[in-house]
């Protein structure tokens, strides 16, 4: 019987201390009397068992959601979607979600998918319209986030699926996993409170800038997007583990240009590759993918869902992840030779706001440029690039080249 490798329980409890005592409370961890909520699949089970005495170690009390994972036999994404009824499928939990989030002060999850090709067949416009249900979650805890009231992270645990998907071995994926997060340092937090320091650094520079426009050019992109003095560079929060990047909410209204990312984007266990946007008045206007393009056109048709919420950079100084993942959480925080840009079509982060006015409505938010959507698609590129600031008096300074910052 083939041996399937696992991590060591020293890594395990490393990984649980930086999620607990770090990620969480944004750099600052659980404390004594706060409540959170801990989502893991049953894949996971060997570190939700550190996860769950970590907590209660820290004084914090849990909510558990412990998810069966997938098997050959019982595949519960599809088993759903194959026996539910479409009202079933758009039915959201409402009341639920408003007490839970009124309850917790952090949310912690695991990702550890088991079968990416389990949805494969299922009608996109039912896995959408099931995310579309559970909408109000995300506003709520986006609501009691942006009121500093809440924080959260999410982190991976190493699957078969995901290894193969990226065409590693069990043991090279976790091997990943462990570099990215320090696990193999004496002291992870330590390790991780110097690269937050380093992060906050460029962020203020960045700030300082007021930067009004930015010209991101690479051989899969050429875009113009512009900031505004009233929004601010954000990262090294602890909302996800592993997490390198630093990145703003631009004006959707004002993005121009083409973008071919060079990883492929997966979503709601789909996979899609070989993606082509066109933006014109942040709008995309054209689109193309190799592989299922239909989902790509499923997601371009959500409300707003065709708009930008996010610009990112990772510098490849901090980054210790060199492999392709198959996994969002990692491969948008990948270093390698150049680094990555990833732009995420979808709602935007409105804590980035940091002018006068007072926005009320969704609608006072859209039009000040702060996309509202049920989606937030992050689509990767790792390209060399050059990213050129035009500042408020007309000043151009590169900003980022060779998959670093130069500020």
């Amino acid at each position: 019987m083939k041996k399937i490798f696992s991590p060591t329980e020293e890594h395990l409890a490393k990984y649980a201390q930086v999620l607990v005592r770090f990620a969480l409370g944004g750099g600052k961890g659980v404390k004594k009397g706060e409540v959170v909520y801990l989502s893991v699949p049953e894949i996971a089970r060997p570190l939700y068992i550190h996860l769950y005495k970590e907590i209660l170690k820290a004084g914090g009390y849990v909510i558990s959601n412990y998810v069966p994972s997938s098997d050959a036999e019982n595949k519960f994404g599809r088993m759903f979607y194959e026996n539910a009824t479409e009202q079933m499928i758009g039915f959201g939990p409402n009341k639920y979600y408003a007490g839970l989030i009124d309850q917790v002060d952090h949310i912690l999850r695991i990702d550890a998918e088991t079968d990416l090709d389990e949805l494969k067949g299922i009608n996109s416009k039912l896995i959408f319209k099931k995310t579309n249900a559970s909408k109000s979650f995300r506003e709520l805890y986006f609501k009691k986030e942006n009121a500093g009231k809440l924080t959260w992270t999410i982190a991976l645990y190493g699957t078969e699926a995901r290894a193969q998907e990226a065409g590693l071995s069990l043991k090279q994926y976790w091997n990943q996993i462990i570099k990215a997060c320090f696990l193999d340092e004496k002291n992870p937090i330590d390790e991780w409170k110097k690269v937050f320091k380093h992060i906050e650094n460029i962020k203020q520079k960045l700030n300082s800038l007021k930067i009004k426009e930015l010209h991101i050019k690479s051989t899969e992109c050429d875009l113009r997007i512009e900031v505004g003095s009233d929004r601010s560079w954000d990262g090294g929060r602890g909302a996800n583990i592993p997490t390198f990047e630093i990145f703003t909410s631009p004006k959707w209204q004002s993005v121009n240009g083409w973008y071919k990312p060079s990883f492929p984007l997966y979503r709601y266990g789909v996979i899609i590759e070989g993606i082509e946007l066109e933006f014109k008045k942040g709008k995309v206007v054209s689109f193309n993918a190799a592989k299922n393009k239909e989902v790509l056109e499923q997601l371009l048709k959500v409300k707003n869902g065709d708009k930008l919420g996010e610009f990112s950079l990772t510098d490849k100084r901090f980054s210790r992840i060199d492999k392709f993942m198959a996994e969002i959480l990692y491969d948008e925080n990948t270093g390698g030779k150049y680094g990555n840009t990833h732009i995420a079509l979808g709602t935007s982060f409105r804590n980035l706001y940091c002018g006068k006015e007072i926005f009320k409505t969704d609608k006072e938010w859209q039009d000040a440029g702060f996309n509202n959507s049920s989606v937030h698609s992050d689509i990767i590129s790792t390209a060399d690039r050059i990213v050129t600031a035009i500042t408020e008096n007309g000043r151009e300074v590169v900003i980022y080249k060779d998959g670093m910052f130069l500020v």
